[in-house]
């Protein structure tokens, strides 16, 4: 088995560089997870994986032999290797190589006749996205579509912040006028959040196909989503501020949209 004991090792090197930039990201098709949970998650959603490092201090061959197919290459790495790569200490000395999957509105499948979809318009904070990406995991809704997105979703703080849920949604990026031609073209209903002409959004029947589209705090959605929209609705602020964070924002939607479906007659 390969053993990697330098961090000047033109392999580590190009292995950093995936983790620093979407460019190299995008034209290897590669890009790296860490961690037995993230691992974990991304092999239950058929992801294919390149390469295993890992660090036997911390965890054994044997540990990881079951996790992976034999086509896969393992290389045991040194302590400074693994903290060079590493984001966190607490990562359990697994590192992998990941082939990346193809975000393309075309491969969207929905399996409920009345899908519940989150859209997020031209969110850029990874964290955001990451908390985005949680917030769909734990409302267990159909799908996740990025509009105008700018960041990379295999950035290493998306994958960290979402705690692994980039691999547990089904994701799809686009831009903005592609994604309403996608819902309109399967009558799905479009709810923008947004102060400018809206309901209360608890005032809606999310009951029936439905789309929750959220924008960024700083500037929110755009007025194509405005104008596209079945209908516009706010969340009621009720203090001194006139916002909130988007995940947060999302997510009393989306919960009231499951409210709504389980208590559905």
């Amino acid at each position: 088995m390969k053993e990697i004991s330098s961090i000047h090792n033109s392999y580590i090197k190009n292995l950093l560089k995936l983790q620093e930039k979407a460019r190299e990201r995008r034209k290897q098709a590669l890009f790296i997870i860490e961690g037995k949970r993230e691992i974990s998650l991304a092999i239950t959603a058929n992801y294919q994986f390149d390469t295993i490092l890992f660090y036997p201090d911390l965890i054994s061959e044997n540990e990881i032999l079951h996790l992976f197919n034999s086509n896969v290459n393992r290389i045991v790495i040194s302590k400074e290797v693994y903290q060079k790569l590493a984001y966190r200490d607490s990562t359990e000395g697994i590192i992998a190589v990941t082939k990346a999957k193809d975000f393309s509105l075309n491969n969207i499948l929905f399996e409920n006749k009345n899908p519940l979809i989150l859209v997020a318009e031209g969110v850029e904070k990874p964290g955001n996205i990451g908390a985005l990406l949680r917030t769909a995991d734990a409302a267990n809704i159909d799908a996740v579509l990025i509009a105008n997105p700018k960041s990379d979703l295999y950035n290493a703080n998306i994958i960290r912040s979402s705690v692994g849920c980039v691999f547990t949604n089904q994701i799809a990026t686009g831009t903005s006028e592609e994604i309403i031609s996608f819902l309109k073209e399967k009558n799905i209903n479009i709810y923008a959040a947004t102060l400018q002409n809206s309901n209360e959004y608890h005032q809606e029947n999310y009951t029936e196909s439905s789309a929750i589209v959220v924008g960024t705090e700083a500037t929110g959605l755009t007025d194509v989503w405005r104008e596209a929209a079945t209908q516009n609705v706010n969340i009621p602020m009720q203090g001194q501020i006139d916002s909130m964070n988007v995940s947060v924002s999302a997510a009393i939607i989306l919960f009231e949209a499951k409210r709504q479906r389980k208590f559905k007659k």
